[in-house]
């Protein structure tokens, strides 16, 4: 299988210099300056548990060449940046199969509008972590698998063939019915979570020693799980629920120990002050949902502002 990776952040490094290295012919899409260090330095991964790092010269372009062969797209760009690369996709229908990972509360019609139903996918992303420079400081266990299917719910040769690419290359991945069930459900919290997060100033740990900000977090989540139930989407997976009925108390002890550690600012703290316009589009799909379904919610409105306010912020700090 011949596959596109649109998209260089960290995700799309990652499971590109995988793919690559588990033998999959890969190619990654990128754009500028993230081009040019692909083009000089490779994918350049580090662990962030070990610091070992490895270097992989994942082939790069910038453009899908016409009958350049493609068999799959992988797309692994913020909520806000999916509108910029459907038109690159549209202008390729050769490419039969994408496949869009990330965050997702409004489904996938736009991208079933541009592309046509028969070419979507949709799933969720499997590794996390940042980028510092041409570093990509990643987080991934064997048990952070691929979770993705069909928008149609039917499982088809062409998903399990994905499937196998992916775990043929040492990256886990299932096959699922109701991939924007799990979607939505993971980021009912995400508008939350930021809202939190920015209210401390960013730190994750401050976040964790605040029971407010615990509080308008764990609040805002439920509030959205509620919202989702309304709305006809089932929570996935469904342990997920117990959100929803376990005493607030024991949720914040949770959290303060885990927010305390340093995968909660690598894979928390990290990507949410990177991707204020994705939480604010997010906050934006939530609150369209809790209109429809009558759900009210001061947390979430409350964690909207303070989106608002950090992005306004951020755009005035350039950036």
């Amino acid at each position: 299988m011949k596959v596109l990776v649109v998209g260089a952040g960290v995700i799309g490094s990652f499971n590109a210099a995988q793919l690559f290295c588990g033998g999959v012919d890969v190619t990654l899409l990128a754009r500028g300056e993230r081009l040019a260090a692909l083009r000089e330095h490779g994918v350049v991964l580090e662990d962030w548990r070990t610091g070992r790092r490895r270097v992989t010269p994942v082939p790069a372009v910038d453009e899908i060449e016409p009958g350049s062969g493609y068999d799959l797209a992988v797309v692994i760009v913020r909520r806000d940046q999916v509108a910029s690369v459907l038109p690159l996709l549209a202008a390729a229908p050769s490419i039969p199969s994408v496949l869009f990972i990330g965050n997702n509360l409004a489904g996938s019609s736009d991208m079933a509008a541009a592309l046509g139903r028969a070419r979507v996918l949709t799933g969720m992303v499997n590794a996390g972590g940042q980028r510092d420079g041409v570093v990509v400081r990643y987080i991934w266990s064997r048990r952070l698998r691929l979770l993705f299917g069909e928008r149609d719910r039917v499982i088809r040769v062409r998903t399990r063939a994905i499937a196998d690419t992916f775990c043929g290359a040492g990256l886990p991945a299932r096959v699922v019915t109701d991939a924007e069930a799990y979607q939505k459900t993971h980021a009912a919290g995400l508008p939350a979570f930021a809202g939190a997060l920015y209210s401390a100033g960013g730190d994750i740990r401050l976040l964790g020693r605040r029971r407010d900000l615990l509080h308008l977090f764990v609040a805002g989540y439920r509030d959205g799980l509620s919202a989702l139930q309304a709305d006809g989407t089932a929570i996935r997976p469904g342990i997920t629920r117990a959100l929803m009925w376990a005493p607030e108390r024991l949720l914040h002890a949770g959290l303060r120990r885990f927010l305390d550690t340093e995968l909660a600012v690598v894979g928390g703290q990290a990507h949410a002050l990177v991707a204020v316009e994705e939480m604010r589009e997010l906050a934006e799909e939530l609150r369209a949902i809790l209109r429809r379904t009558g759900v009210r919610s001061p947390a979430n409105d409350q964690a909207y502002a303070a989106i608002a306010d950090w992005a306004g912020g951020t755009a005035a700090r350039g950036g």
